[in-house]
């Protein structure tokens, strides 16, 4: 089974968790990115992509994390670079490995997308868009394909400890830590183990589905009484 991981060649993150993982469950795992140290280095916006139309399993995690920008005061090239890599990218990859998927009556395709994508994220409005924009794509490559064998589906990664957060000054990872009902960031495997179900055989019925790992953050925490509130340890 041939798989592809995209956004794959920086140790400690996430795409090379998942590329880790994959690998356990004893998939032929190939890697693309704009940085040096994967199978095929090349910008998903606009370099000349590989023939992908042999992948099996496609796990959409490149995209710019760091373009920051508040709705009021975000230049107009920095947002459309957030698009550029997040969406276009993503759907020229998908695209270049759907066909032969298709052919093949079967496939497995995972978009990362985050929860900024359902919540917001002040000051990265152009990634919690694009993040949100990607749920759509996965929703409508689902309902389009799921009569042959391919199924898409999201995993929605909360603050997650990969090398990019944990380069961090250390008092603000401090202060997420502090908002997270788990008591420590996700980790990277976390993320890997929600991607290898969907990729997995007993997920073959599992399609147009979104996944949140986030360690509870999400949930409202806040108790009006002491005794209600979660346990410490």
């Amino acid at each position: 089974m041939k798989a592809l991981v995209t956004g794959a060649a920086r140790p400690g993150g996430i795409g090379a968790a998942i590329v880790a993982r994959l690998a356990r469950d004893g998939l032929d795992v190939e890697t693309l990115d704009v940085e040096p140290g994967c199978t095929h280095q090349v910008d998903v916006v606009d370099g000349e992509l590989p023939v992908l139309d042999h992948v099996d399993v496609l796990v959409c995690n490149a995209a710019l994390t760091t373009m920051f920008g508040a709705a009021h005061s975000m230049r107009l090239e920095r947002w459309q670079r957030d698009l550029d890599v997040n969406l276009t990218g993503t759907f020229r990859v998908m695209q270049a490995c759907l066909g032969g998927m298709r052919s093949r009556g079967y496939g497995r395709i995972v978009v990362i997308s985050s929860t900024a994508a359902v919540h917001g994220m002040p000051a990265q409005i152009a990634y919690a868009t694009t993040k949100s924009g990607l749920l759509g794509f996965m929703k409508t490559v689902a309902a389009e394909n799921a009569a042959l064998g391919v199924t898409c589906n999201a995993v929605l990664p909360g603050m997650t400890a990969s090398s990019g957060i944990l380069g961090m000054p250390q008092d603000i990872i401090d202060a997420w830590v502090t908002t997270m009902p788990m008591g420590s960031l996700v980790e990277p495997a976390d993320i890997a183990e929600a991607v290898a179900f969907f990729c997995g055989e007993a997920a073959g019925r599992v399609t147009g589905q979104a996944l949140t790992v986030d360690g509870g953050h999400a949930l409202n925490t806040m108790s009006v009484t002491s005794s209600a509130a979660p346990a410490k340890a």
